[in-house]
């Protein structure tokens, strides 16, 4: 988010300098002929020629000296942005280095986890001659319920059409032959706040979330009216988040760019299934992709299928982002078996 930020800033200071020095010239040029105004009339011995010198050279140190005012004003304005783009830079630099510092810690984590683990199973084997099966996951058996969707859509900055994502999602919905089996609850400008209360009261089988991320991180929206950086939540946190709940959702999908990094520590230890995004997606490939899958999810295709069919709306449209949409799932499951909508008996 900082890289773009200050590449942003960079190239407004950029065109600003070159606009300061457009105007400079400018003024240069205008002066100059000013002065050759001046001269001329000074060598003419017609009155009336020197009169037409003298209003020329005026009109040209009118023209420089506006010129100049423009260049001042650019200058100022670059001077701005130069600012900006430091203090940008500063915040790049914090931001880099808390995430190294971050990645090295769950480095340290993990390599501890691992080897209490192996103690942990080095124990068994020695106290135990009990043959050992594989144990393969079971997904809880269907309720007589409608499927729950939550949609939490961030956009502090204002800057991705989340809106626009979940107004097609209704209309794809309500659109499929088993509308009347889906319930959703859409929160718009998302917090925090929004994801614990949507999953302890809403209890959603499907998370849904559409805004900024990364592999390490999600963006969600602060309780503020005007725009902002945004609220960071690490990948960690919101997967506890996730999990923090008597009946954890089957489905995550995380529709925003580099998301796919974190699906598979979600299909490990939170829920069975999990979508994201391989690299950045455009606003209008992830839009499609969403609407697409909601429907063939809807008409009571299974999650592979429903996922392929949001790939193949991307392809039919001639978009380029087919193939970032990324489909993970936990050992003992199978996503082409599993179907989120099943009719009314």
């Amino acid at each position: 988010m900082y890289r773009g930020q200050l590449e942003r800033k960079r190239k407004q200071r950029v065109d600003a300098d070159k606009k300061a020095g457009e105007y400079r010239s400018k003024e240069s040029k205008k002066r100059a002929e000013a002065g050759a105004a001046r001269s001329a009339a000074s060598k003419s011995k017609s009155t009336s020629m020197v009169q037409t010198k003298l209003r020329d050279a005026e009109r040209r140190e009118s023209e420089a000296a506006a010129a100049g005012k423009e260049a001042g004003r650019w200058q100022s304005r670059a001077a701005g942005y130069a600012k900006e783009e430091a203090a940008l830079a500063g915040k790049l630099v914090k931001a880099e280095l808390s995430e190294a510092n971050t990645a090295e810690q769950r480095r340290k984590r993990d390599q501890q986890q691992a080897a209490v683990a192996r103690a942990s199973v080095e124990r068994r084997l020695v106290h135990t001659e009990q043959s050992v099966t594989q144990a393969i996951r079971e997904l809880r058996p269907p309720k007589p319920e409608t499927l729950r969707v939550l949609i939490l859509g961030a956009s502090s900055e204002g800057d991705l059409r989340v809106g626009r994502e979940q107004k097609r999602i209704r209309a794809a919905v309500e659109s499929a032959l088993h509308r009347d089996r889906i319930t959703l609850d859409v929160r718009p400008a998302a917090t925090t706040a929004d994801l614990m209360d949507g999953i302890t009261k809403f209890r959603p089988h499907v998370v849904h979330f559409s805004g900024h991320s990364n592999e390490d991180l999600i963006v969600f929206e602060d309780e503020r009216d005007e725009p902002h950086e945004g609220v960071i939540v690490t990948a960690r946190a919101f997967a506890a988040a996730i999990r923090a709940t008597d009946d954890p959702p089957l489905l995550v999908l995380l529709n925003s760019c580099r998301s796919a990094g974190q699906i598979d520590a979600l299909v490990q230890d939170v829920v069975p299934f999990a979508i994201g995004m391989a690299d950045e997606i455009d606003d209008g490939d992830a839009i499609s992709y969403a609407a697409q899958f909601y429907a063939a999810v809807a008409n009571g295709q299974s999650i592979h299928s429903a996922h392929l069919s949001g790939q193949a709306a991307l392809q039919l449209a001639g978009l380029n982002g087919a193939d970032l949409p990324t489909l993970a799932w936990s050992e003992g499951v199978d996503p082409a078996a599993t179907l989120l909508v099943r009719p009314a008996e």
